[in-house]
């Protein structure tokens, strides 16, 4: 059995064909691109001030959770202010949206197109299951704002784990786009370190030891730092060897790995997810082929795609610049729930749509920063 989940409830071609209207991204998302070590916790809080008008993988069992199902979840009580923690994840899109050059086109593009607000339907950060830097660093920032802990997914192949975090008050969300639209829920991963080979766990344990766990976890993915030293180039073509999310958590760290355009939320056609990855293809974008382009859960009700990661050069320790997968944007449609296809198109809520996520769908999702899907789109380009 490859994939078990446990039920409790991505460089930009230039010739791009544009509509006729097309937006600009707000100042602080129009910046020239940061590098990782030169971006300042001030200027990125800053941007994130400046922004609020705008945007701020079938391997195994699956059971379904119904959107309202509240079973084995874990709630908690709101401890910091909603002004402040959409000013944080408008930062960690900031820093996503200038080192991914493919992710803030195809936002610029869909929204040109609809003339109207995107909605995101989830983030997504990877961790390293050690010395404090796992799921949970993570998701204490999530939980102190009243997110709910749900669903637990298991990826053995992959030697990864993953919990999802659904947000506090979606029936109140939001007339904002992106991060100052509907709130969006959260998936985190984490390599489980231990079931890694002697050479690898030391290299993970060696930059994770000593530098306070990953209590600074929020804080590094909105400022685009690592919370550790620089690694080795040898280093990370070993980790990537064994685990290419290994090697990508290596040196991305806590950035976002991906945020995921809600399609239903559309008004145009581009609302149906099909026509969304035809448009997206037509623009010379590449798309993840893993598995197809289009991942179906065994229940037909969750429909999810993404593009293939973006690159950028990194300087590593020992001198050495390569380019090394960055992130990636995908694109999700959850459908009406059986229960609720007799209610008018305008009475349907979230609430009334499938929701979670599904192993076999994200097994094929995580290939997105894969070398294989990497060497598709230079190979295409």
């Amino acid at each position: 059995m490859e994939a078990l989940r446990i039920s409790s409830g991505f460089p930009l071609r230039s010739s791009i064909k544009r509509a006729s209207r097309s937006p600009t991204l707000p100042h602080a998302l129009s910046l020239s691109a940061p590098g990782m070590r030169n971006l300042q916790p001030s200027s990125a809080m800053e941007a994130a001030r400046s922004s609020k008008s705008g945007w701020s993988g079938r391997r195994g069992l699956s059971v379904v959770a119904g959107s309202g199902s509240d079973n084995g979840s874990t709630k908690s009580a709101p401890q910091i202010g909603e002004s402040f923690f959409r000013s944080v994840l408008a930062s960690m899109e900031h820093v996503y949206l200038n080192r991914n050059p493919t992710a803030k086109a195809i936002l610029e593009l869909v929204q040109s197109n609809c003339e109207e607000r995107i909605c995101y339907d989830h983030l997504a950060f990877r961790t390293f299951a050690v010395n404090g830097y796992g799921i949970d660093s993570m998701a204490k920032f999530f939980l102190d704002f009243g997110y709910t802990q749900r669903e637990e997914l298991r990826f053995p192949a992959k030697k990864l784990k993953a919990l999802w975090f659904s947000p506090p008050g979606t029936e109140k969300s939001s007339s904002g786009s992106g991060m100052y639209g509907p709130l969006p829920r959260i998936f985190i991963s984490e390599l489980l370190v231990d079931q890694m080979s002697p050479q690898a766990q030391e290299i993970i344990k060696r930059y994770t030891h000593g530098f306070g766990g990953g209590e600074y976890a929020a804080l590094a993915s909105s400022v685009g730092s690592l919370t550790w030293g620089t690694p080795s180039s040898s280093e990370f073509q070993q980790l990537a060897g064994e685990s290419e999310y290994a090697a990508w958590t290596l040196v991305n760290g806590y950035a976002l790995n991906h945020v995921t355009i809600s399609a239903h939320r559309l008004k145009s056609h581009l609302r149906e997810i099909n026509n969304l990855n035809q448009f997206i293809a037509e623009n010379g974008f590449s798309l993840n082929s893993e598995g197809g382009v289009l991942k179906v859960s065994p229940d037909g009700l969750l429909l999810q795609s993404s593009t293939v990661a973006d690159s950028r050069s990194f300087h590593f320790s020992d001198g050495a610049t390569a380019p090394v997968p960055c992130s990636y944007i995908e694109f999700a449609e959850r459908l009406v729930l059986p229960q609720h296809t007799n209610l008018p198109v305008s009475e349907v809520k979230e609430h009334h749509r499938r929701d979670g996520f599904e192993v076999g769908n994200a097994d094929k999702i995580f290939e997105s920063t894969s070398k294989e899907q990497l060497t598709k789109k230079t190979v295409a380009h």
